[in-house]
């Protein structure tokens, strides 16, 4: 590799090549550092934070001492001010509409018999019971008698706690998910600046989702899919944060010469041990979480084992082990293992344990009595794998119609939204002047240009994983892939588009990473970046136009009928 093309393939951190011996690049280079051969090992292992610029504070009139502490804040300042607009986009007026929409006639319910009954007890008919939970006064015709349910309890809890704060009603049931989809925009900002060693692209991949048409709508709605998104988010930070301490650590394991370099060490790479991994306990923790949500959440559990496991191969490939792969399999694969499928399955089980204290849950005692080969187990176990049994059987073989159901391959170019809730104001409301003249809708579509610039992204990131060996791209694509790839297994399940939230936060983030790469190198002359910032600005701003434009459906606002078609790109869409 010349040095000019070293030069062009630098990481977005901006990290400058150091002379190092060139023995080892080439396995450096597997290991998906080509782009850098000659950085020291321990910023290869841990690559630092670059020092925040204080010239722009400077110009503002500020000391240099002054200045300084201002750029270090917006390390944190940034996130918190990108989350500020994503609260204020996600809390603005969300009892609107004033209904159940969509799937929330289940869940809202669902949540409001756990917090009242430990498990989910039985209502009337949608036609009886919806109206009179809106009714004035309210009247909420929940049975003790226990009702099947097809998602375990995690996700309903997390509702139910906005419902004990505020009610049963539009806020109430809303609140919490709008709060996850808040939290989740802060968390991406500082997950984006940890991954590219960047505050500028983690704000960047931030404010992307929180502009995202399907993220904010699934926030400002109580269905589960936003809770395991929050939870699968949460989960690649911690693990993110693991990788980063596990690496240095094996970076102060390596010795140093008589000068003070530190070079690879076969021995340190193929037995160092990497200490304690809380955050990936942590990770175990919350992917059990993201499972006891919705089952899709166990897919993302072996995606991400597999892939910090491939993350501990290459910091001991970096470090020198002759064996990397054996030197995992010995050091590593224990510990990863058993910090999160085992942890993630008791999270599960404990996940129920409304259901297992409780008499009246549906199922519950199905075990009571029996006996049988597995009679030795203890019964409520038994009933409960009965349970899952058949919730199993419900899941694989939904087969119903559904006029918005979508195959996972229109997902990210948007073939086909779900309509959650279409309204015609009555003539005289909100300035109709007659019944078809306005309408309100709540449609669940990702902003089209984000997600058609995320398909590019998608695009560049596998080539930076396969030809230039980027961990940062691997990871993306990583989380993409859990989120998106086990849909493909029930291709005649009924299945829906908003399910894709999940990975919206990775799409963010490469779309982000393909910014990062249109600015330029930090390298690059004053045209070359001037050039790529006017071209990455534009992106950004029309993709906030775009968001903008999309708004009032997103929202349910009244528009005239006229702007409602205008807004329907595709025929599909309708």
């Amino acid at each position: 590799m010349t040095n000019s093309s070293a030069t062009r393939s630098h990481d977005l951190d901006g990290i400058r090549p150091a002379p190092v011996s060139p023995g080892w690049r080439d396995r450096l280079r597997r290991s998906g550092h080509a782009g850098a051969p000659h950085t020291g090992v321990r910023e290869r292992l841990v690559p630092p934070f670059p020092e925040p610029a204080a010239h722009l504070w400077q110009l503002l009139g500020l000391g240099p001492a002054r200045a300084q502490r201002l750029a270090k804040a917006t390390e944190w300042l940034g996130p918190l001010l990108v989350t500020a607009l994503a609260g204020a986009l996600r809390f603005w007026r969300l009892g609107r509409p004033r209904g159940l929409i969509f799937d929330e006639t289940y869940y809202a319910k669902d949540s409001w018999a756990l917090l009242h009954l430990g498990y989910e007890g039985t209502w009337p008919d949608r036609k009886i019971a919806d109206p009179e939970i809106l009714a004035h006064p309210q009247v909420i015709p929940l049975s003790d008698t226990g009702s099947f349910v097809a998602h375990p309890p995690t996700g309903k809890w997390v509702i139910s706690a906005g419902e004990w704060l505020f009610g049963l009603d539009p806020v109430g049931w809303r609140f919490m998910t709008a709060l996850l989809g808040t939290l989740s925009v802060f968390m991406l900002c500082r997950i984006g600046r940890r991954l590219f060693r960047s505050t500028f692209l983690g704000c960047l991949a931030g404010a992307l989702m929180a502009v995202d048409g399907l993220h904010l709508v699934m926030s400002r709605t109580a269905l589960l899919d936003l809770v395991v998104m929050f939870f699968v988010l949460a989960a690649f930070g911690c693990l993110l944060i693991d990788r980063d301490r596990a690496r240095a650590r094996l970076a102060a394991a390596l010795p140093a010469d008589a000068e003070g370099r530190v070079r690879p060490d076969a021995g340190t790479g193929d037995r160092a041990g990497t200490g304690p991994r809380p955050w990936r306990l942590a990770a175990g923790v919350l992917l059990g979480l993201a499972a006891s949500t919705k089952w899709n959440g166990l897919y993302v559990l072996v995606f991400f084992v597999v892939l910090t496991l491939l993350w501990d191969v290459g910091a001991r490939r970096v470090a020198g082990a002759r064996h990397p792969y054996r030197a995992v399999l010995r050091r590593d694969l224990a510990g990863s293992v058993l910090s999160l499928v085992p942890t993630a399955l008791v999270t599960y089980l404990v996940a129920w344990t409304g259901w297992f204290l409780s008499d009246d849950g549906w199922g519950r005692h199905w075990a009571d009595g029996r006996g049988g080969t597995w009679s030795w187990i203890p019964a409520p176990l038994r009933s409960f794998w009965h349970y899952e049994y058949l919730v199993y059987q419900f899941n694989v073989n939904l087969h119903a119609p559904h006029k918005y159901q979508s195959n996972p391959w229109s997902w990210l170019v948007l073939g086909r939204p779900v309509l959650f809730a279409y309204d015609s104001p009555e003539p005289g409301q909100d300035g109709c002047s007659t019944a078809s003249a306005c309408t309100r809708t709540v449609l669940a579509l990702g902003t089209p240009l984000l997600w058609w610039s995320a398909c590019l992204a998608l695009g560049y990131l596998l080539y930076r994983w396969a030809l230039r060996r980027d961990w940062r791209a691997g990871a993306i694509l990583c989380a993409v892939a859990a989120g998106y790839l086990p849909w493909f297994l029930y291709q005649d399940r009924t299945v829906f588009s908003f399910y894709a939230v999940v990975f919206v936060p990775y799409l963010c983030l490469a779309v982000a990473m393909m910014l990062g790469a249109v600015l330029g190198p930090p390298g690059a002359d004053r045209r070359r970046r001037t050039r790529g910032a006017v071209a990455a600005g534009v992106l950004v701003l029309l993709i906030a136009w775009n968001f903008v434009y999309f708004y009032p459906v997103y929202t349910g606002q009244t528009i005239p009928y006229s702007g409602w078609q205008s807004r329907m790109w595709l025929d599909t869409w309708i």
